[in-house]
């Protein structure tokens, strides 16, 4: 339905010198303002009152981090990220089968900072992708971008049509019932966890320091760690709408306040709940983004990486590492055993992503849990192939 209604049209031309110039009496409109402005001069951080300790923090990048090395700001490496991830590594053919990752800076387009603030156009990346499938290849890979970007656009005017509900704890539901509403919970210590990355679910844990670190965060992630703030522990989901839009690097107003209400079910349908420890199975085979995150479950075997909280004591001394209140990671927040109370309700219709029981005995690898055939564009930590959901059909205008 989102590609039957868009035509996407051509970007803009590319304004001349002449039409970016500066009126010639800008200096003189600026002094007579007093308003302490400069148009030659760039403040500083310290200029802007930030502390040495602040200005340290921000100008340190952590070598784990999956965006691009080097990146900056700006249309100049906005275009490049683009010419290097289409045309020069010839990545775009096998977006489909890598967008699920959540270690480097290869297994998405990472296009998204630079689209939030407006230095790339999602026209321009559009037309670049058709000029690829005409010149290389066309697969579902090359449609996905595409629509991802549609799906982008649909947000915006999903803000517009609902205006300030998408902020609101009812979101676009409203007043109505719905057996997606609930009362919600504000427990400090839950939310503070939950931000720390101590909850005691290790993939949980993973994203939410990969955020906090370095200002992104996979969509795979993302929709983990929603799933479990608004519905494992029942969370109002501003609170986590508010933390990424303090944190995320590429934040934008539409998609991410959008995704937060949809993802709590704060938009009406079906809610669906994400399993977080068959998710981790099947997105971090083998562990090593969770190790890579939570270095304290470095020595942890494959078959306990995902669910430490099962190992014997004489297991957590044999690997280094002792699970519980005040030790080296703490235990689960809420029992993983335990269903949550919104997807207990017989009229709710919701459905867990990664069926099972959560507190189901882990299978490590070399211990029955085993990777779906070889596709050698898929990552080695996803465990199986994403489903080749149905393509639609999208329209350029001449």
């Amino acid at each position: 339905k989102v590609e039957k209604a868009c035509a996407i049209g051509n970007p803009l031309p590319v304004p001349s010198d002449e039409e970016l110039a500066m009126p010639k009496d800008a200096h003189t409109i600026v002094k007579e303002s007093k308003c302490h402005a400069s148009l030659d001069y760039m403040p500083t951080l310290a200029d802007l009152q930030y502390s040495k300790e602040d200005i340290e923090e921000a100008e340190l990048v952590d070598i784990r981090s999956a965006l691009p090395a080097g990146y900056r700001g700006g249309e100049t490496f906005a275009l490049a990220r683009v010419k290097d991830y289409i045309w020069d590594r010839d990545l775009l053919k096998g977006y489909f089968d890598t967008r699920n990752g959540m270690i480097g800076s290869d297994y998405s387009t990472k296009f998204a900072p630079w689209l939030a603030l407006g230095n790339v156009s999602p026209r321009y990346i559009a037309r670049e992708c058709r000029r690829y499938e005409e010149t290389r290849v066309a697969n579902k890979s090359t449609y996905w971008v595409v629509f991802e970007l549609l799906w982008r656009d649909y947000f915006k005017m999903f803000a517009k049509k609902h205006g300030a509900s998408i902020f609101m704890i009812d979101g676009t539901i409203g007043k109505r019932d719905h057996a997606n509403k609930r009362k919600w919970g504000n427990d400090p210590r839950h939310i503070k966890a939950w931000k720390d990355g101590m909850t005691g679910y290790p993939l949980v844990d993973a994203n939410m320091r990969e955020l906090k670190a370095t200002g992104f965060q996979s969509n795979r992630g993302r929709q983990n760690v929603c799933s479990f703030l608004t519905i494992d522990l029942n969370m109002d989901w501003r609170y986590g709408a508010d933390y990424f839009e303090e944190t995320l690097i590429d934040y934008d107003v539409h998609s991410n306040w959008g995704n937060w209400a949809s993802g709590s079910g704060m938009t009406g349908g079906r809610l669906n709940r994400f399993n977080i420890v068959k998710q981790s199975k099947d997105y971090d085979y083998g562990g090593d983004y969770v190790r890579l995150w939570c270095p304290e479950l470095e020595g942890v075997p494959d078959k306990y990486v995902h669910e430490p909280w099962k190992m014997s004591d004489a297991m957590m001394e044999a690997c280094g590492v002792k699970i519980g209140p005040g030790r080296d990671y703490p235990a689960p927040i809420v029992d993983p055993t335990v269903q949550p109370r919104i997807m207990s309700r017989g009229s709710n219709g919701g459905r867990g992503r990664g069926r099972g029981k959560q507190g189901g005995r882990g299978q490590g690898r070399g211990n029955g849990q085993r990777r779906e055939n070889n596709n050698s564009n898929r990552s080695k930590s996803q465990r199986k192939d994403m489903k080749s959901l149905k393509e639609g059909s999208y329209t350029f205008r001449p």
